[in-house]
């Protein structure tokens, strides 16, 4: 947590609104949208994305609802919501925008929208498939969520 009151509350508001930025590179070329238990493989493949030359800004998703419900409200899609599009501007501004890998142990449809706030090229990784049983390690590789596999996915992404 930032130890100055104001970035705190700052922090706070991004984290109710939908999203925060938990690392930023000093010149991202890829970022990394994570939600939930994997948020520690999107730091280790940031950690070692920065190691090869490849900066990745990581950003946690709090709430897709709310984003995309925002998302919307700034395309003037649904004004109904009242949810408050300078949440995208926080979370993913457009003058960091970078190829996105959005990550969860969920759905990969479920963060896909996020690269459309700045129509930037996407890898969406999750899990597709149910039911499996094994360890959390074998799991998240077979499933493709996995640090190894968001820093190929960053890379092949920043390589085009």
């Amino acid at each position: 947590m930032p130890a100055d009151p104001a970035v705190r509350e700052r922090r706070r508001r991004q984290v109710v609104a939908g999203a925060y930025p938990l690392r930023r590179a000093e010149h991202p070329l890829a970022t990394i949208a994570v939600m939930g238990a994997v948020v520690p493989e999107a730091l280790a493949a940031s950690d070692r994305l920065e190691a090869v030359g490849v900066p990745a800004d990581v950003i946690v998703v709090t709430s897709p609802g709310l984003l995309f419900r925002a998302l919307r409200a700034r395309q003037g899609l649904d004004t109904r919501t009242g949810e408050p599009p300078w949440i995208l501007g926080q979370a993913f501004p457009a003058d960091r925008a970078t190829p996105l890998v959005t990550v969860l142990d969920g759905h990969p449809h479920t963060l896909a929208f996020l690269a459309t706030i700045n129509r930037v090229p996407h890898a969406a990784l999750g899990v597709a498939q149910f039911g499996q049983s094994g360890s959390i390690e074998d799991l998240y590789r077979d499933n493709g969520i996995d640090t190894d596999s968001i820093i190929r996915a960053a890379l092949d992404l920043a390589g085009s």
